[in-house]
C-alpha cells in the first residue's frame, strides 16, 4: 500500500527547490595563535608621536579573548579584527562612549555573550565538562548493590491477580 495523500511532484517542477544561489567555497582552517597586543606611537598634533598606553581593563579584556573556547577557531584574520577591536574597547574604556555601540557589534561576531554564541550555533561541550566531574568509581553495579534477589510473593496473593 502506498503512503497517504497525493504523490510528490517532480524535482523539476518544484517552486523551491532550497540549494543555495551561491557554491560553498570550502577554506582549509589554519588556527592562528593569538598575538599580544601591540606596543605602537600614534601622532599627536604638533608635538609630534606619543607611545600609545593600552587601558588596563583592555588588557584583561585581551587575556580573556586569547583563554576563551571560542579562541580554538580563531584565524589569523580574526585575530586582526579582534585586535581591532580591542582599539575600539580602549576607545570605550578612556571615557569615550560614543564607541560603545560599535564595540558591541564587533564582539558580538565573536560570540560575546550568550545570545551571541546562540544566534551563531555555537554551544559549549557541557557533556564534557559533566563527565570530567563525574566521581571514578570503576566498580561495577553488583559490587555497588551486592547480589540482588527477586522479593517473594507478598502472601494471600497468586501472581496474576491484580
Amino acid at each position: 500500500m502506498a503512503g497517504v495523500g497525493p504523490a510528490p511532484k517532480d524535482p523539476s517542477r518544484r517552486a523551491r527547490r532550497n540549494k543555495d544561489p551561491q557554491a560553498q567555497t570550502i577554506l582549509r582552517f589554519e588556527r592562528a595563535d593569538a598575538p599580544d597586543l601591540p606596543d605602537f606611537r600614534i601622532n599627536a598634533g604638533d608635538d609630534g608621536l606619543v607611545e600609545f598606553v593600552w587601558p588596563e581593563r583592555t588588557c584583561e579584556w585581551w587575556a580573556t579573548w586569547q583563554a576563551s573556547p571560542q579562541a580554538e577557531h580563531f584565524s589569523s584574520t580574526d585575530w586582526e579584527e579582534l585586535l581591532t577591536t580591542a582599539l575600539v574597547h580602549a576607545k570605550v574604556w578612556t571615557g569615550d562612549l560614543s564607541a560603545a555601540a560599535e564595540l558591541r557589534l564587533r564582539v558580538a561576531k565573536f560570540g560575546a555573550t550568550m545570545e551571541d554564541r546562540a544566534r551563531l550555533r555555537m554551544q559549549f561541550a557541557a557533556a564534557d565538562e559533566a563527565d570530567s566531574k563525574r566521581p571514578e568509581t570503576g566498580a561495577t553495579a553488583r559490587a555497588r548493590y551486592g547480589t540482588l534477589h527477586a522479593l517473594p510473593e507478598p502472601k494471600g496473593k497468586a501472581v496474576g491477580d491484580g
